[in-house]
């Protein structure tokens, strides 16, 4: 297990602010935030390359915040891999088992497990100026798994790998913290974290802005910050007021428009969370079950993942994905008029 507790770290033009998580033995940590927010600086902290101008780290309940880098038994898998370019990929996959002054035979024998867990066998005499980016990585990873650290640091260890090798990678490092690893990862993409984090922390400017297990942090995003890095289109910080007579729709307004919601929580103030999926588009006005309605105009249609993103107007900006057939039949073009709607049980109210 390691704590981290209350650490803060100041340079002329940036902060790391009282940061503090705890990571279980076997959990996959996502630390998720944008450029500059401080992820990386916080794992040079935990592997001892910075020290802290206060607060502590613990490892198995040990205060671990002074001692060296190879006192740890932490492993860090830098952006960049940093392997020998001078030593063979066995020679590299070796040298901390070297460091251990283990015998030659434990070192062959380490050296050829590991090769077949990482699929590297075919890779061991060749040098890594002859490597490709996936090729570097696994290497990387070996390498750091050789003296079974308690915790692995990755640093972005997906960002420099072509697409269909990230999705070859994120299933391998699933399969080694499956067998209990425990791993701290850092990277600015949600779907990277939500793929492989049983935890994540979002980092905002040196602080946690929320951290969780991964549906809560989706599913209740507690700052429009969180909401927008994770990528929730329509979230919206207004104030809950009371249901209606004979109703149990509640009345939630932000900047002049008022949605009607169901929920269990009381009036106050808080933030809406509709989802762009459950928002449908028509030409038309249409009687429907829906207890949100609205005329608006298209400002801005775009291709997703999962179809196209269609930006409305409605008094506020609203997004709905549509079907590519559904975009093409309505005539989704930016200035059009539309009518939108959402049910009251798809939008959700997180009170602040």
């Amino acid at each position: 297990m390691i704590e981290i507790n209350n650490i803060s770290k100041s340079y002329p033009d940036f902060s790391l602010k009282n940061v503090s998580f705890t990571v279980e033995k076997g959990d996959y940590f996502v630390l998720l935030g944008g450029s500059g927010s401080g992820k990386s600086m916080l794992l040079e902290i935990i592997s001892g390359i910075t020290i802290p101008d206060s607060g502590k780290i613990f490892l198995n309940e040990k205060d671990i915040t002074g001692e060296k880098i190879q006192k740890r038994n932490i492993a860090f898998v830098f952006q960049d891999q940093v392997l020998f370019p001078h030593l063979s990929v066995f020679q590299n996959v070796a040298y901390p088992l070297h460091c251990q002054k283990k015998s030659s035979t434990e070192i062959k024998n380490e050296v050829k497990k590991l090769a077949v867990l990482f699929e590297i066998n075919h890779l061991l005499e060749r040098k890594p100026g002859t490597l490709s980016g996936g090729e570097a990585q696994r290497v990387a990873l070996a390498r750091a798994m050789a003296t079974k650290p308690e915790c692995v640091l990755l640093d972005e260890p997906l960002s420099n790998i072509d697409s269909p090798l990230r999705y070859e990678l994120r299933s391998l490092l699933r399969k080694i913290n499956r067998q209990g690893q425990t791993i701290i990862h850092v990277t600015h993409d949600y779907e990277e974290a939500i793929s492989l984090a049983n935890k994540i922390a979002v980092i905002e400017n040196g602080s946690i802005a929320q951290s969780g297990n991964p549906d809560d942090i989706f599913m209740f995003p507690k700052s429009e910050f969180v909401a927008k890095f994770i990528g929730i289109k329509n979230f919206y910080r207004g104030t809950l007021n009371s249901a209606e007579q004979n109703s149990e729709l509640m009345p939630f307004e932000s900047q002049g428009c008022i949605f009607h919601v169901m929920t269990e929580e009381t009036q106050g103030e808080g933030f809406l969370l509709i989802p762009a999926e459950n928002i449908t588009i028509s030409d038309k006005h249409n009687e429907s079950s829906s207890q949100n309605t609205f005329n608006g105009k298209i400002i801005d249609t775009f291709p997703a993942k999962l179809g196209i993103e269609v930006v409305i107007d409605i008094g506020v900006k609203i997004t709905s994905i549509v079907s590519k057939e559904a975009f093409i039949k309505l005539a989704l073009l930016k200035d059009k008029n539309i009518w939108i709607s959402f049910k009251a049980s798809s939008a959700k109210f997180i009170k602040i």
